[in-house]
């Protein structure tokens, strides 16, 4: 049982720094912190492209991913202080 949790520790590890990663790869959409330094000079364009929508993708996974580990986590613990 207690190998169980270091692999979801392991996985929340590794979902939270590749999570970070992809959310830092998005593009700007303006607005924000993000056009206060610079970021609202580039051109917008209408329409992603397919890339962006693979992104958006992968990072919907990882975020469910990191989820679900918090709640196994979350669960593991309240069952192990019983």
């Amino acid at each position: 049982m207690l190998a169980f949790s270091y692999t979801l520790v392991v996985l929340l590890i590794i979902t939270s720094v590749l999570l970070t990663l992809l959310i830092l790869l998005h593009r700007g959409k303006g607005g924000g912190l993000s056009s206060m330094f610079g970021g609202g000079v580039s051109s917008n364009l209408t329409g992603s492209s397919v890339a962006e929508r693979n992104l958006d993708r992968y990072t919907v996974l990882v975020g469910i991913i990191w989820f679900a580990c918090i709640v196994g986590i979350g669960l593991w613990l309240r069952i192990a202080m019983k």
